[in-house]
C-alpha cells in the first residue's frame, strides 16, 4: 500500500494505541478489584496481549510495517532494513500511542484503581515489575538482573521471529523469484501476478505474530509481565507517575524508576543482536 509518511506515523501511534489498550486493558481487568475479569488468570492477559499484537499487525501491517516498538524500529535501522530519516518520527508516535492508549484503559477503569488495596496491582497495569521485587532496596539489584534477562531472550525471541515470519513466509520465494527476474513486485502489475501465491502467506505471518507474543507472555511472562517493547513500558510508567491518587487511588504507590531502563535498554539490545543475526543467516 503506497502511503505517505505521515499517514504511516499516524499508523504507528494507531497501532501502539491498540496494543496497549487489549495489553493492559487485559492486565486491569485481572488485576484490579472489582471487575468482572478479577483474578482470571494469567492466560487473560497472555490473550490480550497477543490480541494487541495480532489485531495491528493485521489492520497495518502493509501500511506502516505494524513496528509498534522503538526497539524494533532500531534494530531494523542498525541493520539496514528501516531508513534512520524516519527512526525519530516512528519512536515519537509509537510512545505517544502508548500513553493514549493508557489514558484510555485509566479512563475504563478508574472506578476499580479506587477500588484496589495493592500498589503492584496497580503499577501492573501500567508497567513491567519484577516478581523478586519486594520492595525493599536490598532486593533490587537480583530484580534488575533477573529482569534484564527476561526481557533480553522475550525480545530477542520476539523479534528473531518477528523476521523470520514476515520475510521466510510460505510464499516468500515466489516473490524472491519474481524480483530476480524482472517482476516489480510493489507495481500493481507485479501484485497482480503473484499476488495468489503471497497474500495468504503474509497474512498468516502476521496472524503468528499474535501468537507469538501470547506464547511469550505465557512462558516468560512469570519473572516481569514482560514487557518486550519500550514505549509499552515507559509510556505507561510516565502515565502512572503524572496521575494523582484522586484517579489511581490512595494505593497508587510509587512507579519504581529505579527499574525503568531495564525494560527500555533490554529489548534495544535484544533486537539490534536479532535483526543482525536474521540478516545474517538469510539476507
Amino acid at each position: 500500500m503506497d502511503v505517505t509518511w505521515t499517514v504511516k506515523y499516524i499508523t504507528e501511534f494507531l497501532g501502539t494505541a491498540f496494543l496497549i489498550i487489549l495489553g493492559n486493558g487485559a492486565v486491569a481487568n485481572v488485576e484490579l478489584k472489582g471487575t468482572k475479569g478479577h483474578a482470571s488468570g494469567w492466560l487473560t492477559i497472555a490473550i490480550g496481549y497477543g490480541m494487541g499484537v495480532m489485531i495491528p499487525a493485521l489492520m497495518f501491517g502493509n501500511v506502516s510495517g505494524n513496528h509498534i516498538n522503538p526497539a524494533f524500529t532500531l534494530g531494523l535501522a542498525v541493520s539496514g532494513y528501516f531508513p534512520w530519516a524516519q527512526v525519530p518520527y516512528y519512536i515519537i508516535a509509537q510512545f505517544l500511542g502508548a500513553i493514549c492508549g493508557q489514558l484510555v484503559v485509566v479512563a475504563t477503569h478508574k472506578p476499580y484503581y479506587l477500588q484496589t488495596e495493592n500498589p503492584n496491582a496497580i503499577l501492573g497495569t501500567f508497567s513491567t515489575i519484577v516478581s523478586l521485587d519486594n520492595n525493599k532496596p536490598e532486593t533490587r539489584k537480583a530484580a534488575q538482573i533477573n529482569g534484564f534477562l527476561n526481557e533480553f531472550f522475550g525480545s530477542f525471541v520476539l523479534f528473531f521471529g518477528a523476521m523470520a515470519l514476515t520475510k521466510n513466509y510460505f510464499g516468500a520465494e515466489i516473490a524472491s523469484y519474481a524480483t530476480s527476474n524482472g517482476i516489480d513486485i510493489t507495481e500493481v502489475a507485479g501484485k497482480i501476478q503473484i499476488g495468489s501465491y503471497t497474500n495468504a502467506g503474509q497474512s498468516v505471518a502476521h496472524m503468528a505474530l499474535g501468537f507469538l507474543v501470547l506464547a511469550l507472555v505465557a512462558s516468560l511472562g512469570g519473572p516481569t509481565g514482560p514487557g518486550l517493547n519500550p514505549a509499552r513500558d515507559l509510556g505507561p510508567r510516565l502515565v502512572h507517575f503524572f496521575l494523582p491518587k484522586s484517579i489511581l487511588g490512595e494505593h497508587k504507590g510509587d512507579s519504581k524508576w529505579w527499574y525503568s531502563w531495564v525494560p527500555v535498554v533490554a529489548p534495544i539490545v535484544a533486537a539490534i543482536c536479532a535483526v543482525a543475526l536474521y540478516k545474517l543467516l538469510y539476507a
